[in-house]
């Protein structure tokens, strides 16, 4: 990475820098583990603005997959819906884990979107505080759901919640239906 950056650091031009990076691994988790490893500081720092994962063991759907996962992580390009959930602890109000696979469920077609799922009032707002909509534990079955950091609805029972949040999306014109 360092040669990268010296590379980068030191041309001529400004034209649009693409890493490019070959792995002879047919595992496409550590593929993705080590092209984000090599290439993703470059990106964070805008040094580059795109990537090209060369793993002749892989598929081109796979290949695709793991440049766009390096490129939303490095907030470069957004692909996919972006989950900020909290790790649960004793305030939690509801199964965080088969909810947050729920709405994954029903959520994860979207673009450029962040949904944050959270178990508690107490710290769940602000750990979302840069989510696009929140869905957060308020009372035992209870859900308060966010706009951003403004809240939209208060105490909705958990079995209708899901349905709320999908709606205040098609509200603002974010919703787009699964192909």
């Amino acid at each position: 990475t360092a040669e990268w950056r010296a590379a980068i650091l030191n041309r001529d031009d400004s034209r649009p820098v693409v890493i490019r990076r070959r792995y002879d691994i047919a595992d496409k988790e550590l593929v993705a583990i080590y092209a984000a490893a090599d290439m993703g500081q470059l990106l964070i720092d805008g040094l580059a603005s795109g990537v090209w994962v060369d793993a002749p063991q892989l598929s081109d759907a796979e290949l695709c997959d793991i440049e766009l996962m390096i490129l939303q992580a490095a907030r470069v390009r957004f692909s996919r819906t972006e989950y900020i959930a909290c790790p649960s602890c004793g305030r939690t109000l509801y199964d965080i884990q088969s909810t947050l696979a729920t709405i994954k469920s029903r959520t994860s077609h979207l673009k450029d979107l962040k949904i944050g799922v959270m178990g508690c009032i107490v710290n769940g707002p602000g750990e979302m505080a840069d989510a696009d909509y929140g869905y957060v534990g308020s009372s035992p079955e209870h859900i308060t759901l966010y706009r951003c950091r403004e809240i939209v609805e208060r105490n909705i029972h958990q079995s209708e919640a899901l349905d709320h949040l999908i709606e205040i999306i098609k509200r603002d014109g974010r919703w787009q239906e699964p192909k």
